[in-house]
């Protein structure tokens, strides 16, 4: 059995989604061990292009059974629309191969609207939340005030402890934020419209990725976001509010006892980050905007403009040493094509010192990038295949990160699509 793990090392939207679509057709079972509806993977295959929020990537695959486990933010009216969606589609989406841990939380309606409150509250001291409501549900999760999935199935009991759930939240809701109160129809409602529809998939999942292991299936744990939004790891308070690294998968799977035998970090070609906080080396100005177009990069949940920067050596060492990574898919390397010289990042200067190691996230506003330029190869990659046909430059460029971040890089990613790819082998 080889159990592998697909993990963000930056900001997030590294192309996670893509290699577990490519991955998953030598897996029997894929894993989402945290997160929620807040960011979205993207995913291009012979089935079209989805952009998928809390859907495991690999549900387009047959005979592979996808599961939310109970680390999951689990919201029952996104999971539903976007089970919709996808079937829409032509996706075949059943209680056989899509599972939900009974021991999620859900993210219950006043979530999402809590967390708007609190961004206006902030203004210009907001965090950049995508205000789907994570921030508030983990809080409360932690609180123990929130709901299991398989409560679900206990109808009275249910009803009990959200009325008491909605007597506590209301008290926030109008006191502190001047908000309506929440009503037990309002509850009654969403409890048909979307709990009841998703009921089916709800089981106990601990107890079927433990017999998977036993019948020697092959799982792989997808994660949500990178490393540098860890909620203990990241760039405090600029993180999501659950645990993106590899470590964290046993756990937010249901399945402590699980072993992982490979950690595939995910590295974008160049830099980007949504929402606020330090980006040592972020763009500006006509040269940003040129990268952002050519690369698509506006966020899958939101819409939003992302930064972008030139690839940030200092942040990927750092996010490959907290995910433990054991090798990289470098993706969108085509999106540099057009350029003549490629900046990277290749140390930080602090206080008048050159510094390589990531320093703690107070210092990060007062770091400057040490920037290097590196030849472009001017010339689309895109149909390339073969890491032998890659243009000379383009293959320097791939081995100079390789060397700067002292990890392999097995894939590289030359296009959105599912074919669209370079497998660089140890001796390349």
């Amino acid at each position: 059995m080889s159990n592998c793990a697909i993990v963000g090392i930056n900001w997030g939207d590294e192309g996670k989604g893509r290699m577990v679509d490519l991955l998953t057709e030598d897996y029997d079972v894929v894993v989402r061990y945290q997160g929620g509806g807040n960011a979205g993977h993207t995913v291009i295959n012979d089935k079209g292009k989805f952009a998928l929020n809390l859907l495991p990537s690999g549900i387009f695959r047959d005979g592979v059974v996808n599961v939310l486990g109970n680390g999951v933010a689990l919201d029952p009216e996104n999971l539903w629309l976007e089970i919709c969606r996808v079937a829409d589609k032509g996706v075949t989406i059943n209680r056989n191969n899509l599972k939900i841990s009974d021991r999620a939380s859900l993210l219950l309606p006043w979530h999402r609207e809590m967390d708007e409150l609190e961004e206006q509250r902030l203004k210009d001291k907001m965090y950049g939340s995508t205000k789907q409501g994570i921030a508030p549900f983990y809080s409360d999760k932690y609180q123990k005030k929130t709901v299991l999935a398989g409560e679900l199935f206990y109808a009275k009991e249910l009803k009990e402890h959200l009325i008491d759930l909605m007597e506590w939240k209301n008290l926030t809701l109008t006191k502190v934020y001047g908000a309506r109160p929440y009503t037990e129809q309002m509850l009654d409602e969403w409890i048909t419209a979307y709990c009841e529809k998703i009921k089916p998939f709800i089981c106990d999942t601990s107890a079927f990725l433990k017999n998977a292991a036993k019948d020697c299936k092959k799982i792989l744990f997808e994660a949500q976001l990178g490393s540098l939004r860890d909620l203990d790891y990241g760039i405090h308070p600029y993180t999501t509010s659950s645990n993106t690294i590899a470590a964290y998968a046993p756990i937010g799977s249901g399945f402590p006892g699980a072993k992982i035998d490979r950690i595939l970090g995910v590295v974008k070609a160049y830099s980007t980050c949504v929402g606020e906080g330090p980006f040592v080396c972020e763009m500006f100005g006509e040269e940003a905007e040129r990268l952002r177009n050519a690369g698509g990069e506006y966020g899958a949940k939101t819409g939003r403009p992302r930064r972008v920067g030139a690839l940030d050596i200092v942040a990927t060492s750092y996010g490959i040493e907290v995910q433990a990574a054991t090798e990289i898919a470098l993706t969108k390397l085509d999106i540099l094509s057009n350029m003549d010289k490629i900046p990277v990042c290749t140390a930080y200067t602090l206080n008048g010192e050159r510094i390589n190691r990531f320093p703690f996230p107070s210092a990060l506003k007062n770091a400057k990038p040490v920037i290097e330029y590196l030849d472009g190869w001017m010339c689309d990659i895109s149909k390339v295949r073969e890491w032998e046909r890659l243009p000379r430059a383009a293959q320097e460029y791939v081995l100079f990160i390789e060397k700067s971040i002292g990890c392999p890089i097995t894939y590289v990613s030359v296009g959105p699509e599912r074919d669209s790819i370079i497998i660089k082998t140890k001796e390349n």
